[in-house]
């Protein structure tokens, strides 16, 4: 990466202020700087607001869990999920509105190492038969959503961080002057409109058509994409009237 891109300005929070599959592939190839971490972004996915969108955490209104999403615009919307992972959005529209875009896979282009040790630590990093960590290829760091979360250092407690570098961060400034636990969101070189894809959305039950999924084609980061496989219902579960959904 150049140095030049993690020296770039920082997005305005007007950028953010707008629906969020018009923010979306216009996220591709900025950058997402979080402490001494920094990750290309290669592939997002829109989710739109109450009663818009079945598949967004918004779509139903205002909850405990999703509240920041119908804050103000540029900051991290961070979930658990499946009991296991963190996910992290980009909030967008103005404040009270509830709309996000799942950040889903990119390219660690600053502070490899630390992404290197996030991913293997805590039962993170894939194992061999010996026991011995096996080497995760660089593509792989950050290919999903979970990973894009674990090298950035994304959890809980980030969930409401502002991603709107304020008046401290200088535009010739290199990575070392985001303040540790601060996030940023660098202009980088945005991708080519030729070079961006659109399609379905991963794994997801409803809205499942909806084309709001975007990435940069032929980059090696991208994600796969699977779709929305049902459950099935086990035989103990079905004796009693059927599972619960989750």
């Amino acid at each position: 990466m150049g140095s030049g891109e993690l020296s770039s300005a920082a997005l305005p929070r007007g950028f953010f202020d707008r629906p969020s599959h018009e923010v979306a592939p216009e996220l591709l190839r900025r950058v997402l700087v979080h402490g001494p971490v920094a990750v290309r972004l290669t592939e997002v996915e829109a989710y739109g607001g109450p009663g818009e969108d079945p598949a967004a955490h918004t779509y139903r209104g205002k909850t405990p869990r999703n509240a920041v999403m119908f804050g103000p615009p540029g900051h991290l919307y961070v979930y658990f999920t499946y009991g296991m992972h963190f996910c992290a959005n980009l909030v967008c529209l103005p404040e009270g509105f509830g709309s996000a875009v799942l950040l889903r896979a990119g390219e660690v282009v600053a502070g490899i190492d630390e992404a290197r040790a996030r991913r293997t630590s805590a039962g993170n990093g894939p194992t061999s038969t010996t026991g011995r960590v096996r080497t995760i290829p660089d593509r792989d760091l950050a290919r999903g959503p979970a990973r894009l979360a674990v090298v950035l250092g994304l959890l809980r407690e980030h969930n409401g961080l502002d991603a709107i570098a304020g008046d401290s961060y200088a535009a010739d400034r290199r990575l070392t002057g985001v303040p540790h636990g601060a996030a940023a969101v660098l202009e980088g070189r945005p991708a080519e409109a030729a070079s961006i894809r659109s399609g379905p959305r991963t794994g997801i039950s409803t809205a499942k058509d909806t084309p709001w999924r975007f990435w940069i084609e032929g980059d090696p980061t991208v994600s796969p994409y699977r779709a929305h496989v049902p459950r099935r219902r086990n035989a103990a579960a079905t004796s009693v009237g059927g599972a619960s959904r989750s």
